[in-house]
């Protein structure tokens, strides 16, 4: 069990709340390069099937996450794994991070978000396009040696053939999946964002299926968890982790509970 990507910052945010050792890992909210603001507010909206969230990215920039919250999380964790969540607007920005942070002992690997629109191609994003999503790979396998795991949208047309493309260009698994793009009228200081939570659950354990019935490659099944029975959906699926996202907002001991459910059967 994982705390997904961006519901935990970099762990200091819930450490007071909840035991990390007592999950699997976390995953890290993005980092780029440089800090990111975000997007304005209001960043979250909250709806009957989940939640709509334009955060933007927002993050303090590798070199503070570097000497400020890696050693954090290496003096607090003794059993729980690290992923860092990679993000970036061009290929150089994921490099670049890749980098800086390879040699950090705490990470255990790199979760590449391949859902950011990639400004060297009109905005397209990443994962959009077989070419786009292979050449990130590819730069990315170069610039480290620890497991590369790419966190794929669920609006791909054929997700399981984008999972094969990064499995050939040396992905070690993927994440499934994304948030799901939505707006709602005057919610959002973006205007649209990204739709998470209960209605994205079946979405997520479809496009795990998929993938396993088509490929040999490791899954952590993300999207729309919020009980035990959620996250056996997706290990039913064929996943090989499960990660809560939302439902940890809302309660941040959701994700020790569903553990400790899951190992007891």
């Amino acid at each position: 069990m994982l705390l997904a990507a961006g519901t935990a910052g970099f762990g200091r945010e819930v450490a007071d709340v909840i035991d990390l050792d007592a999950l699997g890992g976390i995953v890290t909210k993005a980092v780029t390069p440089l800090p990111r603001r975000g997007h304005p507010g209001p960043r979250v909206a909250e709806f009957a099937g989940g939640m709509l969230n334009a955060v933007g990215l927002a993050n303090p920039g590798v070199e503070a996450v570097a000497t400020h919250d890696l050693p954090w999380l290496e003096s607090r964790l003794s059993r729980a794994r690290v992923l860092v969540n990679v993000a970036g607007a061009t290929i150089e920005d994921y490099e670049l991070v890749l980098e800086r942070l390879s040699g950090a002992a705490v990470i255990t690997a790199f979760e590449v978000n391949a859902s950011c629109p990639n400004t060297s191609a009109g905005g397209l994003e990443f994962g959009a396009d077989a070419g786009s999503l292979g050449l990130l790979v590819q730069r990315c396998r170069r610039r480290t040696t620890k497991p590369l795991v790419i966190k794929l949208s669920p609006a791909l047309p054929d997700i399981a053939a984008m999972a094969r493309v990064a499995q050939l260009e040396g992905a070690d698994a993927v994440s499934l999946v994304n948030t799901m793009p939505g707006t709602l009228a005057g919610r959002l200081g973006n205007g649209f964002g990204g739709v998470s939570g209960r209605a994205l659950l079946p979405i997520g354990v479809l496009a795990t299926r998929r993938v396993r019935e088509r490929l040999d490659l490791p899954v952590i099944g993300v999207g729309g968890v919020c009980t035990a029975r959620d996250a056996r959906e997706y290990l039913n699926a064929g996943a090989a982790l499960v990660a809560v996202g939302t439902a940890a907002l809302a309660d941040p001991r959701v994700p020790e509970r569903i553990a400790r459910e899951l190992a007891h059967g």
